[in-house]
């Protein structure tokens, strides 16, 4: 089994280091080509289950690489960043300085973006993992930095604020599975 994990293309507030947690924005230009680059990695392959967060995003994403019907996964979503929605690290450290999201978290903010704690984005990335450990066959994810990151971390069966360990790009792609039955990442933050 091997589980392929891609990152949606580029945004305009991934481009510009904005938290985009559950705001639903669309790809640029450049973040279209690069889900495009990415059917170089599932062309040919016959998945087992596909999976997309609902963002259009990851959506947009999966069609334009080749997956045209991924089933939804709300558990796919992306960190919410409650307060810190919409506002870059360096904004945030103004008024904190020292910030870091895997250390300090986020505040609550609107009834939109309430803010959830790491430890339930890896509550989440737990069900997704439950979901797919027993399918006979290969699996593909289309889901969001922050939250593919902690799905790696808990994967390995680390704490989900091991994901601060896994830098992840827009529009790359990475690869779970076992070695001797034994999970490990097989392919990191792999460019196309």
């Amino acid at each position: 089994m091997e589980v392929i994990l891609l990152r949606h293309g580029e945004t305009e507030w991934s481009r510009d280091g904005r938290h985009t947690g559950l705001t639903d924005l669309p790809l640029t230009e450049r973040g279209e080509e690069q889900a495009r680059a990415l059917a170089s990695v599932v062309r040919g392959r016959t998945f087992a289950l596909a999976l997309s967060s609902p963002a259009q995003r990851a959506r947009v994403t999966a069609r334009l690489a080749g997956l045209p019907s991924p089933e939804t996964d709300p558990n796919l979503w992306e960190w919410d960043y409650g307060g810190y929605e919409g506002i870059t690290t360096e904004e945030i450290r103004k008024t904190r300085p020292g910030w870091y999201v895997w250390r300090d978290g986020v505040v609550p903010g609107d009834a939109a973006h309430p803010g959830e704690s790491v430890e339930h984005v890896g509550d989440r990335a737990d069900e997704v993992i439950a979901r797919i450990r027993p399918i006979d066959g290969d699996v593909v994810l289309v889901s969001h930095g922050h939250f593919l990151r902690v799905l790696a971390a808990r994967w390995l069966g680390l704490p989900a604020d091991s994901g601060r360990f896994f830098r992840l790009d827009t529009g790359t792609y990475s690869a779970l599975g076992f070695e001797h039955g034994e999970p490990v990442i097989l392919r990191w933050n792999a460019p196309v």
